[in-house]
């Protein structure tokens, strides 16, 4: 019997929910700029949820910058995928409709469609290295190549910070309502941050009267967003078959929590995506820091820690002793750093993260969370170690972490299996790190004097290197389990 690859609602003859809107009834009102497996996991699923509450022309232009893997997934399904939400208890399944099509690689069509005067908002999941932002002086980092590409030819951009201050431009020369910004990606501040970056971007190509002009009419929110999102594996396809009779190349899978912080600032207005469960503050800033300091920065800590000891996923890691052990003191660590949030209990919080990070049904690699090291760690390891530093309180949880990295960008196991960095620093690490004895004292000075990376507070702290030193020593001495199990006894 042939199957049927899934392109329309009709088509679907299994358990799974159908949207319960007409789509076709919908326009489009919404570009997102990096249409990955998170994006259709939280922010395109909260906007069905306010389409199937709501109506209105909220649809979703998906953009992918780099590749045309999900085009090609999509685009023949017209949209649609299913979304599987996993957990101890079992699988459920639901058809999303809320994505109109995907321009995939064409900055050309993606100039088009955020300069389409139905846009009135877009959305962005490019991760962190993606924005080509400065994050210490908040300006347009000009090494970077979207950025460096951009900047000699601002008028046919293809990154980022050149694409929407092109569509900015264009639309403000025809008439059309400004469209609002909103980054969805782990970065403190994230909205405040994008902006400085755009704005800077076209004083840089367009001077001072237009970047003026941005900064004073566009709208650029900070919002945080959090649900575990593993890449597919086969398995995923099978279970979406099995839940809609239909093929589908474009499933992806998920846990059931899921969570959107927003500042509720959008003049030219916004889908009804308090239906599903989104919370609109005047402030985002204090649940940023939650979750970048307890979720993101333990996730961190165990991808390292995990990766290196043979853990593949982050359920396994959950079930060694030791390393549990090592996520209840980092996520206990991190929450005495944090300002009292109103209605946020941090210990139960700290237990939530927990359980989800035991959840059996979810296969997140540690390989995935470890990537992209040099982005992510100032924002989850030091931003809080300084905060420590700056309280007297413990730098250890902190230290390990980092060391941990440290060890990780050797490249290769105890046992001599090598991998892939995968960090858009990865051959300045790798630069430095082949021209020294690969001791633990080389190591932590090469790795310490990267510039623009740990902060010189750290770097100058006897107690921060002290640990960062000992543990990689341990690391290299014993093996990594046996670094690990050190923190636990020493």
């Amino acid at each position: 019997m042939s199957i049927s690859r899934l392109t329309n609602i009709q088509s679907i003859n299994g358990p799974a929910l159908r949207p319960s809107y007409d789509a076709s009834k919908c326009g489009v009102g919404i570009v997102h700029l990096g249409i990955g497996a998170f994006h259709r996991a939280h922010q395109a699923v909260m906007t069905d949820d306010a389409l199937a509450a709501n109506g209105g022309d909220w649809r979703i232009v998906g953009v992918s910058l780099r590749s045309d893997a999900i085009a090609r997934a999509m685009t023949p399904q017209n949209g649609l995928y299913t979304l599987l939400e996993r957990d101890g208890s079992g699988t459920k399944a639901r058809v999303i409709n809320a994505i109109d099509h995907v321009i995939a690689v064409d900055s050309g069509a993606t100039l088009r469609a955020l300069c389409d005067p139905a846009i009135r908002i877009v959305t962005l999941t490019v991760t962190e290295k993606g924005y080509g932002v400065d994050q210490s002086t908040r300006t347009p980092d000009t090494n970077h190549p979207s950025v460096a590409a951009d900047l000699g030819n601002p008028d046919t951009p293809s990154g980022v910070l050149g694409l929407l201050t092109a569509a900015i431009i264009q639309r403000r020369k025809q008439g059309h309502l400004p469209f609002t910004v909103l980054s969805c990606d782990n970065l403190p501040e994230n909205g405040a941050l994008l902006r400085d970056g755009v704005v800077g971007f076209a004083r840089l190509t367009q001077g001072d009267d237009v970047a003026n002009w941005i900064a004073d009419n566009i709208a650029f929110p900070s919002s945080m967003v959090d649900r575990i999102t593993p890449a597919a594996i086969p398995e995923t396809q099978a279970e979406a078959l099995a839940q809609t009779g239909c093929e589908d190349q474009a499933a992806i899978e998920t846990e059931p929590f899921i969570q959107w912080v927003i500042e509720d600032n959008f003049p030219s207005g916004r889908p009804q995506w308090e239906a599903g469960g989104a919370l609109f503050v005047p402030d985002v800033g204090p649940y940023e820091a939650m979750k970048l300091t307890m979720l993101n920065g333990s996730h961190s800590m165990l991808a390292y820690a995990g990766f290196l000891t043979g853990h593949k996923y982050v359920r396994d890691v959950m079930s060694n002793p030791h390393l549990e052990k090592l996520v209840q003191r980092h996520l206990s660590n991190a929450a005495q750093l944090l300002p009292v949030l109103s209605g946020i209990d941090f210990n139960e919080y700290a237990d939530a993260l927990a359980d989800r990070f035991r959840n059996p049904a979810i296969a997140h690699e540690t390989y995935q969370i470890a990537m992209d090291g040099t982005q992510k760690l100032p924002q989850r390891i030091f931003s809080p170690a300084m905060i420590a530093l700056e309280n007297g309180q413990d730098l250890q949880p902190f230290a390990f972490a980092t060391a941990m990295w440290m060890r990780y960008c050797l490249g290769r196991l105890d046992d001599g299996t090598t991998y892939e960095l995968r960090d858009p620093r990865g051959a300045e690490i790798a630069n430095v790190l082949n021209q020294q004895p690969q001791t633990a004292i080389e190591i932590v000075a090469q790795l310490h004097a990267l510039p623009d990376f740990i902060p010189p507070a750290l770097r100058d702290n006897p107690q921060w290197y002290g640990h960062i030193q000992n543990t990689l020593k341990y690391a290299l001495e014993v093996g990594c389990a046996g670094a690990i199990s050190q923190q636990i006894t020493p």
